[in-house]
């Protein structure tokens, strides 16, 4: 199957830690698809891993938040919520 799933791209995205996804949220803010070299100072950003790595975790992410908005995987609600 040619597919990529949600659940397969979560599983192969987890050598990364909560702080280098936070700083990835971060540097993706601060260096938006203008900025010259972007994945290059993204990396710098995050720490530990290359330009290649956090440009193809950003494809994997906006895979993603298609594929949510599409309607194939419910939106994930924080626990506790009653929607």
């Amino acid at each position: 199957m040619a597919s990529h799933s949600l659940s397969s791209s979560r599983s192969s995205n987890s050598s990364w830690t909560p702080k280098q996804n936070k700083m990835f949220e971060k540097a993706l803010a601060e260096f938006d698809q203008d900025t010259p070299e972007r994945w290059i100072n993204i990396a710098k950003a995050v720490g530990g891993k290359s330009a290649e790595e956090v440009k193809q975790h950003y494809e994997i992410l906006v895979r993603d938040v298609k594929e949510i908005e599409s309607g194939r995987y419910p939106y994930p609600y924080p626990s506790g919520s009653s929607n």
